[in-house]
Parts: C-alpha cells; structure tokens; sequence
C-alpha cells in the first residue's frame, strides 16, 4: 500500500447512514459480509470507515471484531470503479491500523463472492486458507430415523443461549466461533432453532433461516466428547422434518471443504454438493 494513493479517510457516524445506504443499495462494487447484522447495523461499531470526496460519500469499510479475534470483512462499498484500488488501500491501511491496537485480535479474514473483491485482498496481503462449499437437500430426500441414545431433542429458548455459546466455543475453530450477542441474533431470526439434551444437559443445536425456497441450515454444533452418537444426524433430521412439513422445496447448508465429518454428516443426511463455493481469505494481525 502506497501512501500516496491515500484518500482522507473519517470514521463513519450515525449520521452518514443515508450516505452509506445509498453506497450499499446503488452502487455495482460492494461486498457484504453472509451475516446476521446488516452493514448499516454495524455503525458505531469500529471500524466502521468511509471516504468522501467534496461532501459526498464515495466509499466505506467496516470490520468490527466480533468475536475480539476476528475482524470480519463486513462491508465494503465504493462508488466508482475508477476509484476501486485507490479507495480500498485508504480504507483497508487505516482499519489495519485500528485493528492492531485490538489486544486480542488474531485475525481479520474475508469471503469474497466477486472476483474483483479476491483481487483486492491479494494485494494487501490476505492468503487464501480454505473453501466453504455449498450444498442442498431437496424434498422428498428425507434422512431415515436414526437412534437417539436416549438424547431429546426440543425448540430452543432464549434462555438457553449461553449454554449454546458455550457449545459453540466448544465445537469450532477460532475463526468461525460466534459471540453471544450474535447467537442471540441469529436465535431471534431462527425459522427452526432447536436443541439436544442429554440428561438435561445441552450437548448441542443447530439453528437454521427461511428462505425463498425452504430454509437454510446455518449452525450446527455438538461438543466435542458427544460427536460420534448420531445426536448431529437427529438435529438435522428434525430441522429437515419441520422445514418439509411447512413445504420447504428445499434447504441449503454450507461448510468449509476441509471439514471430512461434516460433509460426511450433510450427505448422510440427504444432501449434495452444488458445485458453488467460495474461498475464505484470512490476515494476521
């Protein structure tokens, strides 16, 4: 990145929220971030940047960590094509700045679903580490029923989201954990949450989102010491089960392609790979 080629760069207020709607809504060059916030949701949150030009908002960036290890590309939005390299290198310098006064920051890390995006990262410096892969069920492709092991499994509730954080924490790696607040997000967007008990001890849930077409199987997780017991294979049969009942033509789950178990579990289950995927792009800060 070359100083020079820096524009004046401010950090975003409540106020510019029109200015960077229009940014997001209007403008071809934009990322955004799969997430359960909207960008514009991530305002007062830091950093959150954009860059101006004679008064008028030409380009944005926000990369809040949440959780404290990872910052998330969330948005990134600029209004002229002309103005893409020279505007991210801005943007992207001062966030790096910010960023690395985060005592627990590790990583920042981006999916980018253009190619004019992945472009970008590479030249900051982002690595391409691994690949989400996305897959479908279809109806009609119901799982047979499985052994519970004596494992209930029911709605879930708000409260039991700090039990479900803890399982969360638990049950992935760094990068892909979810704060609580954010789990709460998710629960209150949920078109099927539900949980597993063992003993009336949670063991695990899966949360899944409406779609157009279905739903969308977003988290799935079971600690560790009880994997192996089938209780995944149920949560996803059950979610299945209610998404089919509401008429769901079909529902869609993604994973990284370096994750053999749950691959195996979602074709276990009914579903198969379409072909989509898209790389996972990391920095160490």
């Amino acid at each position: 990145m070359v100083a020079l080629l820096q524009l004046p760069v401010r950090t975003a207020r409540p106020d510019d929220r029109q200015a960077l709607a229009n940014l997001i809504h209007f403008e071809v060059y934009v990322h955004r971030h799969l997430d359960w916030r909207h960008p514009l949701d991530w305002l007062g949150y830091q950093p959150y940047l954009m860059v101006e030009q004679n008064n008028h908002a030409i380009s944005t960036l926000a990369c809040p960590p949440d959780p404290a290890h990872v910052a998330w590309i969330r948005l990134f939005a600029v209004g002229s094509g002309a103005l893409l390299e020279k505007a991210w290198n801005s943007l992207w310098l001062t966030a790096h700045d910010q960023l690395s006064e985060e005592a627990d920051l590790t990583w920042a890390a981006a999916i980018p679903l253009q190619s004019w995006f992945e472009t970008l990262l590479k030249m900051a410096g982002f690595v391409s580490t691994h690949h989400i892969v996305i897959l479908t069920w279809e109806r009609g492709r119901l799982p047979a029923a499985g052994m519970r092991d004596n494992i209930f499994i029911r709605p879930m509730i708000f409260d039991d989201l700090p039990a479900v954080h803890a399982i969360d924490v638990a049950s992935f790696d760094p990068l892909w954990q979810n704060s609580l607040p954010t789990l709460e997000l998710a629960f209150h967007q949920s078109a099927v949450a539900t949980v597993a008990e063992d003993q009336g001890k949670l063991i695990g849930y899966q949360i899944s989102t409406a779609t157009v077409m279905g739903g969308h199987l977003a988290r799935l997780a079971v600690v560790p010491e009880h994997q192996g017991r089938g209780i995944g294979y149920e949560l996803v049969r059950d979610a299945l089960s209610q998404f089919e009942r509401r008429g769901a033509r079909s529902v869609t789950v993604n994973t990284q392609q370096n994750n053999l178990a749950s691959l195996a579990l979602y074709q276990k289950t009914g579903f198969h790979r379409t072909g989509e995927e898209y790389p996972v792009y990391q920095f160490e800060i």
